[in-house]
C-alpha cells in the first residue's frame, strides 16, 4: 500500500498585512479537501476531562513555498495524464477577488486557465508523485 503524502504550497509573500490572507487561502483549501477527502480526518477524539474534540488529519500536513511561477508550473504537470489521480486544490487570484460563490462560478466560466495566477495549490496522493512534483521546494517558514 502507498504512503499517502499532502502537501500545501503557498506562494512566498512578504507583507505582514497578507499574512492573514494566506492563512485564509490555507483555510479555504483544506476545507475544500476535507469536503473531497474525508477519509483523512481522523475519528473524534476525548480528553482525560470526558470533553469531545473533532478529528484532525491524520497525516503530517507540510507547507511549503515558493513563488508564482513554480506554482503555476506545477499547476499545468497537474494535468497531465501521470498526475490524474493526485486531488488538487487550487487557489488563484481570481478566486481572491470574489466575494460571493456565484460570482466565482461566473468569472471562472469566462477566464481561461492561462490568464490564473495561482497563489496556492494544496496537493494530495501517493508520496512519490507529491514529491515527485514538490521535492525541491523549501518548508514556509
Amino acid at each position: 500500500m502507498s504512503q499517502t503524502a499532502f502537501k500545501c504550497l503557498n506562494m512566498k509573500i512578504l507583507y505582514k498585512t497578507i499574512h492573514i490572507l494566506r492563512s485564509t487561502m490555507v483555510a479555504i483549501m483544506g476545507i475544500t479537501l476535507g469536503k473531497k477527502m474525508p477519509e483523512v480526518v481522523g475519528a473524534d477524539v476525548a480528553d482525560k476531562t470526558g470533553n469531545r474534540h473533532l478529528g484532525i488529519i491524520e497525516f503530517p500536513v507540510p507547507v511549503l513555498k515558493g513563488n508564482m511561477k513554480e506554482l503555476k508550473a506545477i499547476r499545468e504537470k497537474l494535468y497531465e495524464p501521470e498526475f490524474s489521480d493526485l486531488t488538487v486544490v487550487d487557489f488563484s487570484d481570481l478566486a481572491q477577488g470574489c466575494k460571493a460563490y456565484d460570482e466565482f462560478i461566473e468569472k471562472m466560466g469566462s477566464t481561461a486557465e492561462q490568464e490564473l495566477k495561482y497563489l496556492g495549490l494544496t496537493i494530495c496522493g501517493t508520496k512519490k508523485k507529491v514529491n515527485k512534483l514538490t521535492g525541491s521546494m523549501p518548508l514556509l517558514r
